[in-house]
């Protein structure tokens, strides 16, 4: 195993600890998605493990250029920045950008814990990384995007880059810049080719997710009017439900992120009006209000959501949901049916965005997070799919209007090409 490896997991072994008495939730979240992505990366004794990653060229970390005159800074002052990978032949006018993951902080605190990691300090980001899933060059791994200029865009604000600096406290040593990092990336891709896009898709991972459906429409406005811009959430949706003992826990922790990073100037005006700020930061009624066309990738049995939405830390005490929370298949039947009832939730959210043509599904039954940027859950022989469709397949026939796509998966243990994680072997 790479000594990067090794130090990386250490230093997420310590935050963990560090965590735990104070910090469960934002903890618990930061742990799930770096464990998600070390052990598919790297451990092949993983029951998930990324063939497509072995044969990706490593791309270079590209800071952002004067990001200190600009004021877009990480969490801790440092460069925010991308990866890009020059498109080619047909797809060199096009673009497809993808916003990196990773829950959110919601206190000084939290938010002083996470600039001592990739997702709040450049410091700490691999230099380059492999581009696999929809970012892939590979055509028989990403079919229909493999030739397109694209881009991976680092998550270090910890607000779904739609913080502002109005909300900074003094003496805490922490910048709260997603908005400004937002613009300041936008405006350096349309300086390198972006603004003479023909086609482009904005895509996000989980937090990213949620990132891309708050800027949907925003990026649609910065490209040229003939383009064809679409947006992709995956693994985006949260849920605003209550938690298995009555609490509204996301409800609450949303509230913590969008009053300390002053979040609310990010969201839709429409909205606002209508509802309290953190209600806003919803999905639900993000969707509402974007004009975009957007396609969600989404699992029904998510796994984030259901440690930190349905049973957060400190709602089990009697741990009947130990064994569950990490792997779907030790789950009894009265736990199965709770689950059930939490994609119930989901899909009765998402109704009333079905009679949209313009928005997309693919809602598959997997016990799993991010599904769009590892090869394996993408496009590959033993990907996740429904009515004979894998992801890739189902977004490409939306994105180019090839036909409504509206995949909504019959509930578990019913599909068979589910990866469902495993984290009982973490």
């Amino acid at each position: 195993m790479p000594l990067s490896h090794i130090s990386n997991n250490l230093r997420l072994r310590n935050l963990f600890i560090l965590f735990r008495k104070e910090f469960t939730f934002v903890a618990f979240a930061l742990f799930l998605l770096f464990a998600f992505t070390f052990f598919t990366r790297s451990n092949p004794h993983s029951n998930f493990h990324d063939e497509s990653h072995s044969n990706s060229i490593l791309i270079p970390f590209t800071p952002l250029t004067n990001f200190k005159q600009i004021g877009a800074l990480c969490l801790d002052g440092s460069a925010p920045g991308y990866h890009f990978q020059k498109g080619f032949g047909s797809g060199s006018h096009n673009w497809l950008l993808h916003v990196e993951g990773g829950g959110w902080c919601n206190s000084i605190a939290s938010c002083s814990y996470r600039k001592m990691t990739a997702l709040g300090s450049s410091k700490y980001m691999d230099t380059s990384v492999p581009f696999s899933g929809i970012l892939s060059s590979v055509p028989s791994q990403n079919p229909d995007f493999f030739n397109w200029n694209k881009v991976k865009m680092r998550y270090c604000d910890g607000a779904s880059f739609a913080g502002h600096p109005e909300s900074e406290q003094k003496g805490s040593g922490l910048f709260f810049r997603g908005q400004i990092i937002w613009e300041a990336i936008m405006n350096e891709l349309l300086s390198i080719g972006m603004s003479k896009a023909k086609q482009a898709l904005l895509s996000g991972c989980s937090a990213g997710g949620l990132a891309t459906l708050i800027h949907c429409d925003n990026f649609r406005q910065l490209l040229p009017k003939e383009a064809t811009v679409k947006c992709l959430a995956d693994a985006g949706f949260f849920l605003d439900e209550k938690d298995i003992i009555g609490n509204s826990t996301m409800r609450s922790f949303y509230h913590d992120v969008v009053q300390l990073q002053g979040v609310e100037k990010s969201l839709h005006k429409e909205c606002l009006a209508k509802l309290e700020p953190s209600k806003c930061l919803f999905p639900s009624e993000i969707l509402k209000n974007v004009k975009t066309p957007v396609f969600l990738v989404h699992p029904a049995y998510d796994f984030w959501q259901i440690h930190n939405i349905l049973v957060p830390q400190g709602s089990d005490p009697r741990r009947r949901w130990k064994k569950c929370r990490l792997n779907i298949h030790s789950c009894d039947a009265n736990l199965i049916r709770t689950l059930d009832s939490f994609r119930s939730s989901l899909l009765k959210t998402v109704n009333e965005f079905q009679q949209r043509k313009d928005i997309g599904m693919f809602i598959d039954s997997c016990f799993i997070h991010c599904q769009t940027w590892m090869g394996e859950t993408w496009h590959s022989p033993t990907s996740p799919k429904i009515k004979d469709k894998t992801i890739a397949e189902s977004v490409a026939d939306w994105f180019f209007d090839r036909q409504v796509v509206n995949l909504i998966d019959c509930p578990y243990p019913c599909n068979p090409t589910c990866h469902n994680m495993d984290f009982s072997r973490v």
